[in-house]
């Protein structure tokens, strides 16, 4: 009897195609769901990887020229009023309200300071939103999936047993794909989990780190104009 429960559990296919093939609606809907949540974190990933290294490389770049001892009239008209940098963007910001706070004879508005600091905290505001765009989506995967993969478990397990007292046999070719094939549900949202939890944590933690040299260099940028206008 022994022989022949083995013989008939060595017959069973339990690649991961044949166990998503012979799972229930329910389960196979779980499992593509966590499949196109895992595809969809992996995008995120990659694709703020790239924006982060290319906003450093551009805040690198644009710091060199803002403390090359260039005229910070002639950097502004170099890269204009609308430039592509993150970077550029905020002393862009800055500048263009410096000037429009200077009246048709030469002499300052009153609040000039204030607000240009307000035009480039306003400048770092959409920086920060565009760069934390999509970070949601990993907090949702990282604490959701797993959840889904359980429940993806929990129906799987449930029509196996249903499955067992339907034929009245408990033996290992009955019991075995049934449970490969919930638990696959349970593998697949940690599979989609575990890399958005981390990397969300990593992402994050950059993010943070950019946002504040932009803040960073605003308030440089400020005591810069400040010492002007006082001069």
């Amino acid at each position: 009897m022994e022989a022949e429960t083995l013989a008939l559990a060595q017959e069973i296919d339990f690649s991961m195609w044949a166990l998503f093939a012979r799972a229930t609606l329910i389960v196979k809907l779980v499992m593509l769901m966590l499949i196109v949540a895992s595809f969809w974190a992996w995008s995120i990933i990659i694709q703020k990887l790239i924006t982060y290294r290319k906003a450093r490389r551009e805040a690198e770049i644009f710091d060199r020229r803002f403390w090359s001892g260039e005229p910070l009239d002639e950097l502004f008209e170099e890269i204009g009023p609308d430039p592509a940098g993150q970077s550029e963007r905020i002393f862009a910001a800055g500048m263009m309200e410096w000037r429009r706070s200077h009246r048709t004879d030469g002499a300052l508005i009153a609040g000039a300071t204030a607000r240009i600091d307000r035009s480039m905290d306003v400048a770092i505001a959409k920086e920060s939103e565009q760069l934390q765009s999509g970070l949601s989506v990993l907090a949702t995967v990282g604490s959701t999936a797993p959840f889904i993969g359980l429940f993806g478990t929990v129906w799987g397990i449930m029509n196996a047993f249903i499955e067992i007292a339907e034929q009245q046999n408990t033996n290992l070719a009955v019991v075995a794909p049934g449970i490969a094939e919930a638990l696959l549900a349970t593998g697949l949202g940690l599979l989609a989990a575990i890399p958005a939890v981390i990397f969300y944590n990593k992402l994050s933690a950059d993010c943070d780190r950019i946002v504040a040299n932009y803040e960073a260099f605003a308030d440089e940028f400020a005591t810069i104009l400040s010492r002007q206008l006082d001069s």
